[in-house]
């Protein structure tokens, strides 16, 4: 009992490390895609352009993982790729250094190639370090760690943005002293639990075989998942529209802090729960999807603070027992590049979703035919989820 007891509190402390990491990191780029839609707003861009911008973000963001997962998996580096990841976090203060829309476009790009590199290597790593303790406890964990940053980032941002008039690009460049504090913790929590990923080399033989027929079924579901969810870049500039006219633009970012707030304690929540009743629970975000579309269909910045609180409960199981999903149907040595499949899918979605939407708002689609769209693929999305079968492997 001793034995297990300390092979808890390891995990604990080893997911808490994770979580500071994440929870710094999340305060730097979590404040720039906040306040992205607003900046490229004032800048001049569209609602299509914003909605491009964001889906090609995440298509890349995600689709690279195709590349860097495997590569993890064959190299064993996974804390070069991590390393590497957080560091291309830098992008998002270099936005305060320009007004040009491409730019500015071109930096959010790059923090999401920076999410591609690190995140199936640091899912690899959190999957380890969560031994004994359950893979929706672990992720819902570090996922909470995680939003105190996405919640304090972007409402430091806001008040910056307050402070200085909305000036956008000094607001940005504020962010700075966080990246050096993130690289700086970064390194030390290295030198805390490096040698995690010794475990995956010894079971590498894993490496090998086809993922099975229900991992693929769970990834298309999530594939129309996201397809079907409103983005929340989207959400955002609606409210800048709302906002604009009264000067009220530095309000944008705390229109983020809600979707971070409601997103830290249901990843908590979700991950107790995934590992109590399993894969179907995600049944439950997949039908909560609908809401966002739903509430900015009502006139007003009300509407818009619903969509954002609805939202946030999606986020929140998905970035937390989504990937726990993964950990369990797929094999240690091989979750690397299982995370990279998984998350090209869901960038994939994101993308068309982010596509879809910003071309109906821009043309004044009918709302009950977006509503349509939503609700269908939600549908086929929970009927692939509830067919598809949960391996659960214990080699970890």
């Amino acid at each position: 009992m001793t034995e297990q007891n300390d092979l808890r509190r390891k995990a604990y402390l080893a997911i808490m490390l994770m979580g500071v990491v994440s929870m710094l990191g999340d305060i730097v780029y979590e404040s720039g895609r906040g306040l992205a839609p607003d900046y490229l707003y004032f800048l001049g861009a569209s609602a299509l352009l914003v909605g491009l911008t964001s889906g090609v973000g995440e298509l890349i963001g995600y689709g690279m993982r195709l590349v860097s997962g495997p590569l993890a998996d064959r190299s064993h580096a996974y804390w070069v790729f991590i390393f590497l990841g957080y560091g291309l976090i830098l992008a998002i203060p270099m936005m305060g250094l320009t007004n040009s829309i491409w730019l500015v476009i071109g930096f959010l790009i790059l923090e999401r190639l920076g999410k591609a590199l690190r995140s199936p290597s640091r899912d690899a790593v959190v999957s380890v370090i969560s031994k004994g303790i359950g893979s929706g406890k672990a992720f819902g964990l570090h996922e909470f760690i995680d939003q105190i940053g996405a919640v304090a980032g972007p409402a430091f941002l806001g008040l910056m943005m307050l402070w200085s008039g909305n000036n956008f690009q000094f607001s940005l460049q504020t962010l700075l002293p966080f990246y050096l504090l993130m690289m700086a913790v970064l390194y030390l929590t290295y030198k805390k639990i490096g040698g995690t990923v010794d475990e995956i080399r010894r079971k590498s033989n894993d490496a090998k075989g086809s993922f099975g027929k229900g991992f693929w079924m769970y990834t298309g579901a999530v594939l129309l998942n996201t397809m079907g969810l409103l983005p929340v870049a989207l959400i955002l500039y609606n409210g800048a529209k709302l906002l604009e006219a009264g000067g009220q633009l530095w309000l944008v970012p705390f229109l983020y802090v809600i979707v971070q707030l409601v997103d830290a304690p249901m990843a908590l929540v979700s991950g107790y729960i995934y590992d109590k009743i399993g894969v179907k629970f995600l049944a439950v975000p997949f039908a909560l999807s609908v809401l966002p579309l739903v509430f900015s269909s009502l006139i007003g910045l009300p509407g818009v603070i619903l969509a954002c609180i609805a939202y946030g409960l999606v986020l929140g199981m998905q970035e937390s027992i989504y990937r726990a999903a993964v950990t369990d149907m797929v094999p240690l040595g091989r979750r690397g590049s299982a995370y990279g499949f998984f998350n090209v899918v869901l960038g994939a979605g994101t993308f068309i979703g982010g596509a879809a939407f910003g071309y109906m708002l821009d043309n004044s689609v009918s709302p009950l035919f977006m509503l349509g769209f939503t609700i269908v693929a939600q549908a086929v999305a929970v009927i692939l989820l509830l067919n598809a079968k949960h391996e659960k492997h214990t080699d970890d």
